[in-house]
């Protein structure tokens, strides 16, 4: 593929002004919706000959998020797309002070591949809606997925407009030597440094989506029970291959053998397993591999059964670890919880600080001074009280990392601004000209200016 042709006919389709009007932004995202609607069945049939996501995790993980997604765009684009006036200071009065938002231009957005339609999607509608063309790479490990949205966005959007390349690693290398107006990526750490790179030799400015070690800490006056189910759903959630999953426990000692059973009778009775349609596989067997190699079969609580043909992992707990262990020098991004107990909470945040800065943390707890205490001591792209993973879901909440685990964020008004440019703009009549500012400069016209201006 020419893709120094292709960003080329997308920038001029850009230029030619279409994609700055409000209305061809509502048609474009109404038309997303009903197409992809209408194909529902493909989208769960690839993404299910991908990894056995059943129809109810596909629909509600990935689908509903994005269809919520294009409802509140279409809802507030008008309201975001406006000119927002401000006031104006003294020194420029009489003036009209407003800033207007503007699309970038030309957008890449490289998705990934445990949540390959919501993932690729979503942004791409924030591109929309912030009117952009858009280039869209799907994850290639998730390969029927991308298929899927390839043909879907391609049989139905002008290719100068909105288009998908399908390829891997060689693919994305060669994409990412052509000029774009914004590059917005999600996946690895790893890889987020690559598309840095890539994008500071083009000065294009760019939003990673990426994530790290995500903790979860746990106080002896949580509701126990509450807490057990609610990490569990998110963290054994599309077999704990989800970028904001908590990664691993922080857990007071008092509770922990308490916890451990509770967490183990939970996993027995909620009966995680494809057959069932409320579990999934291992992407593919490289992945399969690096999450077996971290399971310390002599710190197995519970679990640990693994398949490789099916490229099956069960939940799995994990006791008696260290800072130390293998499994906490990555992110797991798989079904395996390591549980570590803390005497002393304050050491425990000291340790997690000492790490690099988590894409979501997590804090189960009464004890109102402990949660400010978290709050305010970690860094952290952002998180829940007493849940997991759901925060996700507002799109009042803007979604992003902070340091290793990325840099912007979006979901609705938040990706309308990072697909935008607020144009700041100073707007004065002829009519009225102080002269403070003229030469030639004196003595009192100075100390005019220190007593209207500078006070």
């Amino acid at each position: 593929m020419n893709f120094e042709q292709l960003i080329k006919n997308q920038r001029t389709f850009f230029n030619s002004n279409q994609t700055k009007n409000i209305g061809f932004r509502i048609q474009q995202l109404k038309k997303l919706k009903a197409i992809l609607k209408q194909n529902e069945q493909l989208l769960y049939q690839a993404i299910y000959t991908d990894f056995k996501k059943s129809e109810f995790d596909t629909y509600t993980t990935e689908l509903l998020l994005i269809y919520s997604e294009i409802d509140t765009a279409l809802k507030n684009i008008t309201n975001w797309a406006a000119a927002k006036k401000v006031n104006t200071n003294l020194l420029n009065f009489p003036s009209s002070n407003y800033i207007i938002p503007e699309p970038l231009g030309v957008t890449l957005v490289i998705g990934a591949w445990n949540y390959p339609y919501q993932l690729s999607l979503t942004p791409a509608v924030s591109a929309i809606a912030a009117g952009n063309t858009i280039l869209l790479k799907p994850s290639e490990l998730a390969l029927n997925a991308s298929n899927a949205i390839a043909k879907i966005i391609n049989e139905n959007f002008p290719s100068d407009y909105f288009t998908v390349i399908e390829g891997g690693v060689e693919t994305t290398t060669e994409v990412l030597k052509q000029k774009f107006d914004k590059i917005f990526f999600t996946g690895s750490t790893q890889t987020g440094k690559i598309i840095y790179q890539a994008a500071a030799q083009q000065l294009t400015p760019v939003t990673l989506e990426l994530g790290g070690k995500s903790p979860c800490f746990i106080t002896k006056d949580c509701n126990l029970k509450q807490t057990v189910k609610r990490l569990a759903w998110g963290k054994f959630l599309n077999a704990g291959q989800t970028c904001i999953a908590p990664d691993y426990v922080l857990i007071d000692e008092t509770i922990k053998d308490k916890f451990l059973q509770l967490l183990k009778e939970f996993i027995i009775k909620a009966d995680y397993s494809i057959e069932n349609n409320n579990y999934v596989q291992i992407i593919n067997d490289k992945h399969f591999n690096r999450l077996t190699n971290l399971i310390d079969q002599n710190k197995i609580y519970f679990g640990g059964k693994t398949n490789k043909a099916e490229r099956h992992i069960e939940p799995t707990i994990l006791t008696n670890i260290s800072f130390e262990d293998p499994i906490m020098q990555q992110e797991i991004f798989g079904p395996v919880l390591p549980v570590i107990s803390y005497t002393d909470i304050d050491q425990a945040i000291t340790q997690v600080k000492s790490m690099d800065k988590p894409l979501s943390c997590y804090i189960f707890t009464n004890n109102i001074k402990i949660k400010n205490k978290i709050l305010t001591q970690i860094s952290f792209g952002g998180g829940c009280i007493n849940d997991t993973v759901m925060h996700i879901t507002n799109h009042h909440l803007p979604f992003g990392g902070v340091g290793a685990s990325g840099t912007g964020s979006y979901h609705a008004e938040a990706g309308f601004k990072t697909f935008s440019h607020y144009k700041s703009i100073l707007d004065k009549p002829f009519w009225f000209e102080p002269n403070f500012k003229y030469p030639p400069y004196s003595k009192n016209k100075l100390n005019w200016i220190k007593k209207l201006i500078a006070k």
